[in-house]
Order: structure tokens, then C-alpha cells, then sequence
């Protein structure tokens, strides 16, 4: 469906009635606390697993269940919005994720936890969708950059916050306030969405007689979104393609994923629209958006867990490092959001994704089992900074000639990349640091020969050191400390080659984005929304 006619007159100028920050501001504090979840729980599970008698292996569906119901209503809110009106799909998804959130914190065993984070995923699942296409459709083209900015703060900020906010809360009260913390965000974000936001008269709505749900699209979408978010959050535990279960939920994955793209290209109502990435310009966005999201959290993860594990850091003193990246987002955020609106959306990714690519490989240089709290504070900014001139223009890209009623499946469909993206990259830094510790544990270990000349020095002098020990004692010891050192070494250089692997996708992408169309920011009206 094109634009539509009110009035006899096509509507392409209409306003919120209230100023569109205040809008913004709303649908954005609504979105920063459902993606807070997706990460919020990540230092609480061994205190959840305890407190339910569960392992740490059934602990982790903690965060699994809630994933697979959040990616599978991501790609159909455009849909489902056109089916209720976007207003009160977002006020239902607000309810859903403030009353499982509530049962999450007063769950009395893992089943039902389990089953409360199903349900808080999918309420949470329409939150990001609706508050990206509410904030597009606010603002005029020229302004949408800032807009997307503030969007790009709580889409990329509040993952790395979560761990920070949920080790404090589970350290100081319990777990269970990780979740009631989100009774009160939701009746206030409630309230003025309640108030403030409305639908415009644009969007496309089924009529009287014409809404039919595609049960067959649906179902193929649910089972091949469910397998593949699981093969990605257990894959790595599983070891991959060595266990059956893993090779199931792959083959069932492709099967349903494929069968889902033919089967919706002939729908005339297709629970996910699909025919949208025959644009260049979307399916590009879309790309860059899945490469973000994968470099975004898969540093979150890298440089916490480097911390803690090599340098001894505590938790909430990675979480201070991390904060350092956050906040320069924060800086550069609204500078990005503003050239959007005066450069070329094309030219601020390229210099996003080179810039990006610089600083991953300069980590390098910087990552050392010896840096400073400050060296991987400056990292962190470095990974993060260039980022936010990848996002927000990406995000605008996305909406470069899709017509103003499928804004709402532009939203879906872009964080639905993203958060699969997410996924993807904390499954990559778990397998390739897995595999690359081996090669480097094996590699060092030749050195390491009783015969050598370096060994039997490190051997005479542990020995000489150790007093009062006997000979076979020290010999014991000396090994002891040769082969922690060994490992810490082993642990250092994969590190750095996670580096070097996100620093290559950083490069691919700079590359991919030449195949972008030009904007031009002054004459924005007319290219977007046709």
C-alpha cells in the first residue's frame, strides 16, 4: 500500500501533536529498558541457578528463552502493528513486559522463571521496532539523525550498562529486583506513551474482512528463528557440529528460514515482509546493522572477561572500563545525529567502518597482560566512538525510498539483523577463543621441552628460590607456575586475534559501503517516503 489519502489530500506533512523530543524521549526510555534486559541478567545467573537448584548449564536458558521469544516477534511487529494500530501494539507490549517482569522476580522455580522470560521476550520484542518507527515518523527527514541518535544510545549503551546494573543490584539486594526494578519504568513509560504518542493518519491498517493470519508463515518463522538462536547460544557448549542436537537445530533452521523467504514472496499479506530487501539500500542497511551489532557486543564481552580473567579485575571494575566506551558513545551520538542531517548518510558510514577497522587492529598494539586501567579505558573508547557514525546513518539508509506505511516493518526487520548480529558475535568471540587458545597453548608448549635451554634456566631458578622446599617440591611448584604463566600467554594472544577478526569485518563492511546510494540531506522529503 502507497500513501494514503485523508481528506482527498495525499498526507505526507502531518506532526505529532506534542513536540517530537518529548515523543522521543518516551518511546526511548521504553526501549532502553527492554534491551537492558537482554544483558541485565548476565552476572545474576550463578545467584539465580543457586537460589532455584538448578545447574549453570539450565541456568543460562535463563537468558536463552528469553532471546528466542524476543527474536521471533521482532520481524513480525510491522504485521502485527498493522492488525491492532502501532499505538496500542506498543501500550500491550508495555503491559506483557511489566507483568512478566513481576513473575520473573517472584518466580518460585526455574519452569516457571523460564516461562516468565518467554513472555517479558516477547513483550519486550515489539518495544524497539515501535519506539525506531514512532521516532522516524515524528520528525521531519532533515532531523531524523538526531532522532536515530538517541535510539542508537539505548540500542548500544544500555547492553554494556547491564551487567554493571544487574552485578549492583544482585550484590547489594537480590536477583529477583533485576526484574521488579522494571514495575515502576514500565508504569511511568506507560503513562506517556499513553498520553503523548499517537498514530499517524499514514500507516497502514488492515480493513473490516481483510486481516488474515498466515499460519503457515508463522510457524515456519517460529521454529526456524527458535532452533537458529539456539544453535548460536549453544552451539560453543555443545561443541558445534560434533554434537547431533547442534547439526538438528541447523538443518531445521535452514529448512524453516528458506522455506519462510518463498513462502512470504507470494503472500499478498505477508506476516513478514520480505520483498523489502530487494532494495539495495535496505539490504545494505541490514548488513551493517548485523556486522554492529556483532562488534558492539562481542567488545562488551572481550574486554570485561580479558579483565577478570587475566588482570584479576573485579566486576564492577570492568564495568568501569566498559562505561568509558559507553559514555564516549554518548558524546558522539547526538555530534553523528547532526551530521546526518547535512552530510550524506553513505559518507559518514565509510568514515564510521574505516575508522572502526583502525581502531580494532590498534588494539593490537594496546592489549597487553600488563596495561593500565586507563590504556583499556582508551580501548574501549576507540571500539565504541566510531560506531555511533555507523549506526545512525545506517538506520536513516534503511528508510531511503520504503514508503512511509512500512516504517513500521523497516523497525522490525532492522533490529531483528541486529539483535541476530548480537548473537552471532558472542558466539564467534566464544568459539574463536576456544579454538585459537589450543593452537596457542600448543604452539608455546614447544618451547617448553625439558630439554630446552630456556626451561631448564626457569626450572634452576624457581628452585633456587624455593627454601625450605625439597628438590622434587620445587620442581612441582616451578611447573605449576610455568604452566599458569603458559596458559595467561595462550589466553593474551587469542585475544588479540578476536581483535584482528572484528577489525577484518570492520574492513569488509567500509568495503560494502560504496554500494550504498548517495542521499542528499536537503532534499530528504523527497527521498524518503515514496
Amino acid at each position: 500500500m502507497g500513501e494514503v489519502l485523508v481528506d482527498g489530500q495525499l498526507n505526507q506533512d502531518w506532526r505529532p501533536k506534542y513536540n517530537p523530543w518529548l515523543v522521543a524521549i518516551a518511546v526511548a526510555l521504553a526501549s532502553f529498558m527492554e534491551v537492558l534486559d537482554t544483558s541485565i541478567c548476565n552476572v545474576a545467573l550463578p545467584h539465580i541457578s543457586g537460589s532455584m537448584g538448578a545447574s549453570q548449564d539450565q541456568g543460562t536458558w535463563v537468558l536463552t528463552t528469553y532471546l528466542v521469544a524476543n527474536a521471533i516477534v521482532l520481524p513480525i511487529t510491522g504485521w502485527i502493528s498493522s492488525a491492532l494500530g502501532r499505538k496500542r501494539f506498543f501500550l500491550a507490549c508495555i503491559v506483557i513486559f511489566a507483568v512478566s517482569s513481576l513473575l520473573c522476580g517472584m518466580a518460585p522455580s526455574m519452569p516457571i522463571l523460564l516461562f516468565a522470560r518467554a513472555l517479558q521476550g516477547a513483550g519486550g520484542g515489539g518495544m524497539q521496532p515501535m519506539a525506531q518507527a514512532i521516532m522516524a515518523d515524528s520528525f521531519p527527514p532533515k532531523q531524523r539523525g538526531s532522532a536515530f541518535a538517541l535510539f542508537a544510545v539505548t540500542a548500544l549503551v544500555a547492553p554494556a550498562l547491564g551487567p554493571i546494573l544487574g552485578g549492583w543490584i544482585t550484590d547489594n539486594f537480590s536477583w529477583r529486583w533485576i526484574f521488579f526494578i522494571n514495575l515502576p519504568v514500565s508504569l511511568l513509560t506507560l503513562f506517556l506513551i499513553y498520553k503523548l504518542v499517537e498514530d499517524p493518519p499514514f500507516l497502514r491498517r488492515f480493513k473490516p474482512g481483510e486481516l488474515r493470519f498466515d499460519y503457515i508463515g508463522f510457524s515456519l518463522l517460529t521454529v526456524g528463528v527458535s532452533a537458529l538462536q539456539i544453535f548460536l547460544d549453544k552451539g560453543q557448549e555443545d561443541d558445534w557440529f560434533g554434537s547431533n542436537f547442534i547439526v538438528t537445530l541447523v538443518v531445521t533452521s535452514l529448512v524453516c528460514l528458506t522455506g519462510l523467504v518463498i513462502w512470504e514472496w507470494q503472500q499478498k499479506q505477508p506476516i513478514v515482509d520480505v520483498k523489502l530487501f530487494k532494495m539495495i539500500n535496505f539490504s545494505s542497511a541490514n548488513v551493517m546493522m548485523f556486522t554492529a551489532g556483532a562488534i558492539v557486543f562481542s567488545a562488551t564481552v572481550l574486554m570485561p572477561q580479558f579483565l577478570q580473567t587475566l588482570l584479576g579485575y573485579t566486576a564492577q571494575q570492568a564495568g568501569l572500563v566498559v562505561s568509558a566506551g559507553a559514555g564516549m558513545m554518548m558524546i558522539t551520538m547526538p555530534i553523528v545525529g547532526i551530521l546526518t542531517g547535512k552530510v550524506p548518510a553513505k559518507y559518514l558510514i565509510i568514515l564510521g567502518w574505516i575508522i572502526s577497522a583502525a581502531g580494532l587492529l590498534y588494539t593490537t598494539r594496546l592489549l597487553s597482560l600488563d596495561i593500565s586501567f586507563g590504556t583499556a579505558a582508551v580501548i574501549m573508547m576507540m571500539q565504541f566512538g566510531p560506531l555511533g557514525l555507523v549506526f545512525v546513518p545506517a538506520i536513516t539508509v534503511a528508510y531511503f525510498g520504503v514508503p512511509k506505511d512500512k516504517s513500521d516493518a523497516v523497525s522490525g526487520l532492522t533490529n531483528f539483523t541486529r539483535n541476530i548480529g548480537s548473537s552471532v558475535g558472542v558466539s564467534l568471540v566464544q568459539t574463536i577463543m576456544a579454538r585459537r587458545m589450543q593452537f596457542h597453548i600448543a604452539r608455546l608448549g614447544d618451547h617448553l621441552s625439558l630439554g630446552s635451554p630456556g626451561m631448564a634456566m626457569s626450572m634452576q631458578a624457581m628452585s633456587t628460590r624455593a627454601h625450605g622446599v625439597s628438590a622434587q617440591g620445587a620442581q612441582a611448584a616451578g611447573f605449576a607456575l610455568i604452566y599458569q604463566s603458559l596458559m595467561r600467554q595462550a589466553a593474551a594472544l587469542s585475544y588479540l586475534d578476536l581483535y584482528v577478526v572484528l577489525g577484518a569485518g570492520a574492513a569488509a563492511m567500509f568495503f560494502l559501503s560504496f554500494l550504498l546510494k548517495s542521499n542528499d540531506p536537503s532534499h530528504a522529503e523527497v527521498q524518503i517516503g515514496h
